[in-house]
């Protein structure tokens, strides 16, 4: 299914998601306007970066090479040849899935689903109890290495109006099966001595790693289910925006940083799907206390060295922003800026994922005790405390390398 080319949503389509998403949308923190239209994944800026000359420079084509062999390395602690070396290593599984495609114009996990090679058993396991399936599903995805699973329903506000056909650029179908019904969204814990490193070709492993690690989590699951009897189509970036689904499956609460904050990880986690018609239990949307952090904090927008990221109050995005879905008020980064600066290093830049008050270890009893003051009235004193500490210091790259020392 792919929404009809040149069209967005008709006024009784919108009325329909009113009636039926509204309520779970509030709980979530979503707030969606008449001006909404689903998000063109051509219009991405990393999918911009191969066709559009406003975005795709010399510099841009060269990020990209630099992820298969880097030519050119630096002097400069962290973007030394070891730290392109583990940093394009730990893409190495992603790479083999997202190119094994490539001929057919489907870049797999990235511009397009992931395909399985798994059948859908012909015999069907009969499910009557959904909300011991769902405990099940999330206890298998444990297994295969998923730290957090949540579930929510197949909304397809959030699903891209088509993939991207990368032979051209074009859009194409997603030929997504019919009658799916749930969304089976995991998280994947970045590695935080590496992501203390940011910015730094080093701490782009953090990132590869776990794109590495859902693309084996994902392909395992779905072939479980499909072994179930039920359709099971694993996702990466591709098909739909996972932060809405992560923040409809309970995962955690939309930031300013526009990351997912989640109170086992804060924002240190990367985020896969799969969707599927297996009769699965809902899991509830939550608000945590992130929003209401985030409108006292600027820390992330502080430290952005291109001000890509928001100050005040969430807002509808510009017109002129064609890398931002249209009708929805939220915190909106400027993805030009941002994936400018990530041309410029040659690699991943998340310093606002490193600066954010919640990127802490909550094993710790101390910053268990932070976590609860920040989501409550005390935030202000959370904000204090977290200012006056040492805790976003950057881990210099060489520090990583000799832990001994």
């Amino acid at each position: 299914m792919s929404w009809p080319s040149n069209s967005g949503p008709t006024k009784t389509e919108r009325a329909a998601w009113r009636d039926r998403y509204g309520e779970t949308d509030a709980a979530a923190g979503i707030e969606t306007t008449g001006a909404f239209e689903p998000f063109s994944q051509r219009n991405d800026i990393f999918t911009r970066a191969f066709w559009d000359p406003s975005v795709r420079s010399r510099q841009t084509d060269a990020f990209f090479a630099s992820y298969r062999m880097q030519a050119s390395y630096r002097k400069g602690d962290g973007f030394r040849q070891r730290d392109f070396a583990l940093r394009n290593a730990s893409w190495l599984i992603s790479d083999i899935i997202s190119n094994r495609s490539a001929e057919q114009g489907r870049r797999e996990g990235f511009q397009a689903p992931i395909a399985c090679d798994t059948p859908v058993a012909e015999a069907r396991e009969d499910i009557d109890n959904p909300t011991a399936m769902a405990t099940e599903i999330k206890r298998i995805a444990r297994f295969f290495g998923g730290d957090l699973a949540g579930i929510t329903d197949f909304d397809p506000r959030w699903l891209y109006t088509a993939r991207v056909d990368t032979r051209d650029f074009s859009e194409a179908d997603h030929d997504l099966p019919e009658g799916l019904t749930s969304v089976i969204v995991l998280g994947h814990q970045m590695d935080r001595d590496l992501v203390a490193t940011y910015p730094s070709a080093l701490a782009g492993a953090a990132t590869g790693r776990e794109y590495s690690h859902e693309a084996a989590i994902v392909l395992q699951l779905a072939a479980y289910i499909r072994n179930l009897g039920y359709q099971a189509v694993p996702s990466m970036n591709d098909t739909g925006l996972v932060i809405p689904y992560a923040v409809k499956a309970g995962l955690g609460e939309y930031a300013r940083n526009q990351m997912v904050i989640t109170p086992e990880y804060g924002p240190r986690l990367r985020f896969s799907k799969i969707f599927t018609n297996l009769p699965l239990a809902h899991d509830a949307p939550r608000k945590l206390g992130v929003a209401a952090f985030c409108n006292q904090c600027s820390e992330c927008a502080d430290a952005c060295p291109v001000r890509a990221l928001p100050f005040g109050a969430p807002a509808e995005s510009a017109p002129d922003n064609m890398s931002a879905i249209r009708g929805v008020r939220k915190w909106t980064s400027d993805a030009s800026a941002c994936f400018g600066y990530w041309a410029k290093l040659q690699s991943d830049c998340a310093i606002c994922m490193r600066v954010c008050p919640f990127n802490r270890d909550f094993s710790n009893f101390r910053n268990r005790l932070w976590l609860k003051l920040a989501l409550g009235r005390w935030r202000r004193w959370a904000l204090w405390w977290d200012k006056r500490s040492d805790r976003a210091k950057r881990m210099k790259p060489r520090d990583w390398w000799r832990p001994e020392e």
